[in-house]
């Protein structure tokens, strides 16, 4: 068996499971933001009156920090309430960050465990050999009274990548090479094994960074085999009893991709679809009026550090908006000790505190009619960030900033 299909066999309390068969798995941990816990919460109060296990429930308000509207204060309001009757001592509503980010940090992700989100990219954590998955709040609801869910064992394709990265080419341009091959609905329900040289080299930042976007072509869940810098992470943060599960050696994925970094450009994903990649050097030029640098996808510390080289000692472009927010409250704090926050500020960038902002078309940063923004993030849908007539583009961290300063995308390699 795969990764994937010895968890989930584990969970099912099975020896064995196949690619097809439907299960019944126990969750070892379910999370829902400030955007999905108040359906999730409805729904919960219909079928029962006490969650199965507090301790395995976590509740973070992380899509709009601080609430930018009535309706998204009260969503806060609802979730804080259930919070306090059900006892859920893991919630979260000051600015901790946003949720994938949370988890790991606050050492609540063990390799070898089953982890639910009530949301699509919850799939970060198989950075840290976990299955991870997105669910709807009606699933989430029942994952809330009973602690199990069912799902189909996923097909596996094998995602092979070797070769070294070179200057200001990252996990995220890896990731947009990859969606780019098999497109948006290449791995619909799969599970996305990722193996090869440049994977166990990589940092937990980048490993989450490619595992965050495995959503992005359709696919149930992206994992790997946890490396050396995750074990350490995980030591950092005193996580203790797991099990690190490997795949069988002779097992047999339904389809096998094999990706060559060496002399890959920097990923442009272009407007509307995630797929739509293109090397840096084929869409260099378009002028932008935004440019992001956050999101669950690339607002961790490295991403800021490699953000802040290129800032450093310029400036921002008269005609754009640099808007940088770190995932995470640790993340910031960081930031902030090692001078990045400084970096940003002097170049004319707008820091804004931890959570999702501009990701979703959310807040402190939403675009209007015909506006161009180029951003870390992990979609690019029509009308993702805001006006409908508004364009996103997705890149790397360094790609964001260097584009920032000349007011249109630019390779930061000169």
């Amino acid at each position: 068996m795969n990764i994937t299909e010895k968890i989930l066999a584990k969970g099912a309390n099975k020896k064995t499971v196949n690619p097809g068969e439907i299960i019944e798995v126990e969750v070892d941990l379910a999370m829902s933001h400030d955007g999905t816990s108040p359906p999730t919460i409805n729904t919960f109060k219909k079928i029962s009156d006490k969650v199965w296990d507090p301790n395995k429930i976590v509740i973070i308000c992380d899509h709009t920090v601080p609430p930018n509207t009535i309706g998204s204060a009260e969503f806060h309001k609802v979730t804080r309430k259930f919070a306090r009757e059900q006892g859920i001592k893991k919630y979260f509503n000051h600015g901790e960050g946003i949720c994938h980010q949370v988890l790991p940090e606050f050492g609540f992700i063990k390799p070898g465990s089953i982890v639910v989100g009530a949301d699509s990219h919850t799939c970060t954590h198989g950075a840290f050999g976990a299955f991870a998955t997105g669910m709807g709040a009606t699933d989430m609801a029942f994952v809330f009274a009973t602690g199990k869910t069912w799902f189909r064992v996923p097909e596996a394709f094998k995602i092979n990548v070797e070769g070294k990265l070179g200057k200001y080419v990252t996990a995220k341009d890896v990731i947009l090479n990859i969606i780019g091959e098999i497109g948006t609905f290449g791995a619909t329900y799969k599970t996305l094994e990722f193996q090869g040289s440049t994977i166990e080299q990589m940092d937990v930042s980048g490993r989450m960074t490619i595992c965050n976007m495995a959503i992005e072509s359709g696919a149930k869940n992206g994992i790997m085999e946890p490396n050396k810098a995750t074990l350490q992470y995980l030591q950092d943060r005193n996580v203790k009893s797991f099990d690190v599960v490997k795949s069988d050696k002779d097992y047999v994925y339904e389809k096998e991709y094999e990706f060559q970094v060496d002399d890959m450009e920097p990923q442009i994903a272009c407007p509307h679809n995630v797929d739509n990649v293109d090397n840096i050097s084929k869409v260099e030029g378009k002028t932008i009026n935004q440019a992001f640098i956050g999101s669950c996808t690339n607002g961790r510390l490295e991403d800021l550090v490699q953000a802040g080289e290129v800032l450093k000692g310029k400036k921002v472009h008269e005609d754009v908006r640099l808007i940088i927010i770190p995932a995470s409250a640790e993340i910031y704090r960081q930031a902030l000790h090692n001078g990045l926050i400084d970096t940003f500020m002097d170049s004319g960038a707008i820091i804004c505190n931890p959570g999702c902002g501009p990701c979703l078309g959310g807040h402190m940063g939403v675009l209007g009619s015909k506006e161009v923004c180029i951003a870390t993030t992990n979609r690019n849908f029509l009308g993702r960030m805001g006006d409908p007539e508004s364009e996103v583009f997705l890149a790397n961290p360094a790609v964001v900033a260097a584009s920032a300063i000349y007011g249109e995308i630019k390779d930061p390699r000169g």
